[in-house]
């Protein structure tokens, strides 16, 4: 009888129940989208360190990869401390830097990547092979697209440009043997991947035995904060990260995102609180009669407090409904606009979509209808039978 009666309130009064779910649908667009932002980017981020399996960063000296231009001397030497310690299962050293590329295209610069083909951890193959000989290299999409090159296809790569001599320095002729996806790469971005070896004799004395990051891969069950300690130790030179104290960093430079969210997140909920509140408090009003009659028929208050909290339960759970739908939809469209952002990796998402963020943002709506009918409710339900009822006559 109670769900009968609540529908069919909701169903008299359809236009303002309609107009309502809508409001709310807005409100619960807006709060999962913040709930998404406020973790998104912190799990997107993890999952970018732990796309090749990765747990553990050595970079120069106070800053983290690719921060600065600074490179870590003595690279052959930290490889086989590293390798030494029995719990390392991989450890893959990448030099970065800029190098020109000519081709009948024309000239293009593109990032650098030096790498041991066999271990690395930063690009995934799409086409081809990974270069076997010192000669040989994968490109990215857009590399190969700005150059017009293709698989086979033989080009020079030149690690300077000397003004004096109006010259390339560093120049070697390289085969494309391969196209990958670069993972830690901004979109659009054009990249090479070639040999250490091969990029650090092409940038002469100043890269000679360089990194300018390790990747070091543990083995299973291995206490990773353990392990990363020891290397700490035994490279006191160098900065060690491991994915915890990477996340640690990540947090404090986020901090400013999630505040937002939370902020407007809050904002979000109590507008679809306020918004049902004034419904259900109109609706009240309006049927004072109504209630007071059923009151006097012997029906229980609290039967008449849960119809209409029910109603208003209702129209908040309607209008999550709708609003999940549109918050996936608003997520995705500023999503694509944030991912432009220049030096971003394109593997990093703002708003990262999880079942539990959909999940919450539905619970704390359904807690806010309930609580906003139950104010209203319960007072229109406690007011005297007798004079509510004289006064409903005489208006």
């Amino acid at each position: 009888m109670i769900l009968t009666l609540a529908r069919t309130t909701l169903v008299r009064h359809r236009t303002r129940t309609l107009l309502a779910m809508l409001g709310v649908a807005v409100s619960a667009a807006m709060l999962l989208d913040m709930v998404m932002l406020s973790s998104g980017m912190r799990a997107s981020f993890r999952n970018l360190l732990l796309a090749r399996g990765f747990q553990i960063r050595i970079s120069p000296k106070g800053t983290l990869p690719f921060d600065t231009d600074a490179t870590i001397p003595d690279a052959s030497r930290i490889v086989r401390i590293v390798a030494a310690d029995r719990d390392v299962e991989v450890i893959s050293p990448v030099l970065g830097g800029q190098v020109h590329v000519v081709a009948r295209g024309g000239e293009q610069t593109a990032i650098a990547l030096g790498v041991q083909p066999e271990v690395q951890g930063d690009f995934e193959l799409t086409a081809g092979q990974l270069p076997r000989r010192d000669d040989q290299a994968v490109a990215s999409d857009d590399l190969l697209h700005a150059t017009g090159l293709g698989l086979g296809d033989t080009v020079l790569a030149a690690a300077g440009w000397d003004p004096q001599l109006r010259e390339f320095t560093g120049r070697r002729s390289i085969t494309i043997v391969g196209k990958a996806r670069f993972i830690y790469l901004p979109s659009g971005a054009r990249a090479l991947a070639i040999p250490l070896s091969t990029l650090q004799d092409m940038r002469g004395e100043a890269a000679r035995d360089r990194a300018s990051l390790f990747m070091i891969r543990a083995r299973p069950g291995v206490d990773v904060e353990a392990l990363r300690h020891r290397i700490e130790r035994a490279l006191p030179q160098v900065t060690v990260v491991s994915i915890t104290s990477a996340m640690r960093q990540v947090d404090e430079r986020l901090s400013y995102f999630r505040q937002l969210a939370v902020i407007l997140g809050a904002v979000s909920l109590a507008v679809g609180f306020l918004l049902v509140t004034t419904l259900v408090t109109v609706s009240v009003n309006e049927r004072l009669g109504e209630i007071v009659v059923m009151r006097a028929i012997g029906v229980a208050r609290q039967r008449i407090v849960l119809q209409i909290v029910l109603e208003g339960s209702a129209i908040m759970i309607g209008g999550a409904i709708l609003g999940l739908g549109l918050g996936l939809v608003t997520a995705r469209y500023l999503n694509s606009i944030l991912a432009t952002f220049p030096g971003l990796p394109a593997a990093i998402d703002f708003f990262l979509f999880e079942p539990k963020d959909a999940w919450m943002a539905l619970g704390l709506l359904m807690l806010a209808g309930i609580l906003a009918g139950i104010y209203p409710s319960w007072r229109g339900a406690s007011l005297p039978i007798a004079t509510t009822l004289r006064e409903e006559a005489v208006s």
